[in-house]
């Protein structure tokens, strides 16, 4: 039956907020039977360590008692089962092996990548939630969609494109590993109206365009570009940059091989992304040092811990993932319905300067409100890893393209200085260097570096 309207699944997005609570208790307490009767870890380390039992877990309080889950933590549960039994799926994924159709994992950039074992049934949910998603931002079959991502195991890539291909888009996965060249090679032949891709590699395709595309950004016919990986549409002036470069609508979403999906809509400012998955991810919000937990008032800031509901192969629970987040409960003035929430950064990204809490996101945002004076690239240099950092926080920020006298670049220093010392409550020091000094790539960009000795 053809879909027809804004919604792809209306009958759940539509959902007033008091049934999809009562939706959400109800398949999360069958989701904790399932993880107690099937997962030896749960059932030893996160109910039975702190005296519960699904049984006795009647309210959100009791819930709560439930330990919570790291990404440390996943790893570690990984190499035991390893150690146990020869395999990574002994301890927390429940489904038996027969009905394990797939596995996704992070990138595994800082140790072991953390594995995502899914069934038929899990495979079902995803391909569901990218539609939500897709489909609320307009795209319909016959739309083509250039995926600029890496199509290995990471949960952007195969999970991806099966989505896509399932509510009926045509995908063309050609992937980063081929550079900016092959991408724009592919945008020229395939004729594609979508480009998902992060912001930083969007930003290097409107730089490298008219160099080996032999046009402008703009004239590629991308109408849509989704932001994956980083924040895009919530910088105001990267979202300008990047819908001005393509003339595309600029979204920012998540949720690739897991449960958490949310997608921005076109309000300005920015609202953050509606969460689009409640039916199938529980969200709390925890205080970042402490882990006590934070009502989910309008407003309210913390950080992110989910679990999986109606999920099988390896439903994480109370999972803090690292994301500090804000959630707003009042309507949208797009008029679509649900919770919405902005990811203000990640809890080991965070910097305390003085005291004050600086988020590399924020300076990034402010840098690049200054295109055409700088390109908008930066970087923040750290003697050692942070939170903590001996003031001043130091920076690198490439000028512009245009013609600057020495006068102009201290004007310039000046300016950014003062912007992020009265938005951030921070007073960096900053070294302009020249266009292009700074790394580009097709991954996702690193805002901060940690300085070698020697």
């Amino acid at each position: 039956m053809e879909k027809k309207g804004q919604f792809w699944n209306e009958k759940i997005e539509m959902l007033p907020p008091k049934e999809m609570k009562t939706l959400q208790w109800k398949r999360l307490k069958r989701q904790l039977r399932y993880n107690y009767e099937n997962s030896v870890y749960y059932r030893e380390e996160k109910f039975h360590r702190v005296g519960l039992t699904p049984d006795k877990i009647r309210t959100l309080e009791d819930f709560q008692k439930i330990p919570l889950m790291t990404k440390d933590e996943h790893r570690w549960v990984q190499e035991e089962s390893l150690r146990r039994f020869g395999h990574p799926y002994g301890l927390i994924t429940c489904a038996p092996r027969e009905k394990i159709i797939r596995i996704n994992s992070t990138s595994g950039t800082t140790g072991m990548p953390t594995l995502y074992t899914l069934t038929r049934h899990d495979i079902e949910v995803l391909n569901e939630m990218h539609a939500r998603k897709y489909w609320r931002a307009g795209l319909r079959p016959g739309n083509i969609v250039l995926q600029a991502l890496s199509l290995s195991m990471f949960t952007g890539g195969l999970p991806l494109s099966d989505g896509l291909q399932a509510m009926g888009l045509c995908v063309v996965p050609v992937g980063i590993e081929g550079g900016a060249r092959r991408v724009l090679d592919f945008a020229l032949l395939t004729k594609p109206d979508v480009l998902i891709t992060t912001p930083s590699f969007g930003e290097y395709l409107i730089e490298k365009s008219p160099e080996i595309a032999g046009r402008q950004a703009d004239e590629l016919g991308i109408r849509w570009f989704f932001c994956a990986g980083e924040p895009g549409a919530g910088i105001p002036s990267l979202r300008k940059r990047l819908a001005e470069g393509f003339n595309a609508r600029v979204f920012d979403h998540t949720g690739g091989g897991h449960a958490f999906h949310g997608i921005s809509c076109d309000s300005i400012p920015y609202p953050g992304m509606h969460f689009l998955s409640p039916d199938h991810c529980f969200l709390e919000l925890v205080t970042p040092e402490a882990k006590l937990p934070i009502e989910m008032s309008d407003g309210a800031v913390g950080e992110m811990v989910f679990t999986f509901i109606d999920w099988e192969g390896g439903p994480l629970m109370r999972y803090a993932l690292g994301d500090l987040v804000q959630v707003f409960m009042e309507p949208c003035t797009c008029g679509w319905p649900e919770m919405r929430f902005k990811i203000l950064g990640r809890t080991d990204d965070m910097l305390i300067v003085k005291g004050v809490n600086v988020y590399p996101a924020a300076v990034k945002d402010i840098v690049g409100e200054f295109i055409p004076k700088t390109t908008g690239a930066m970087r923040i240099l750290l003697e050692k890893a942070g939170p903590l950092v001996n003031p001043p926080l130091r920076m690198q920020v490439e000028y512009g393209f245009t013609e600057m006298r020495d006068q102009d670049k201290e004007q310039l220093k000046k300016e950014l200085a003062g912007q992020i010392g009265e938005r951030l409550r921070v007073r960096p020091s900053i070294e302009l260097v020249p266009p292009y000094s700074l790394p580009r790539g097709s991954g996702k960009m690193p805002m901060i570096e940690i300085e070698k000795d020697g």
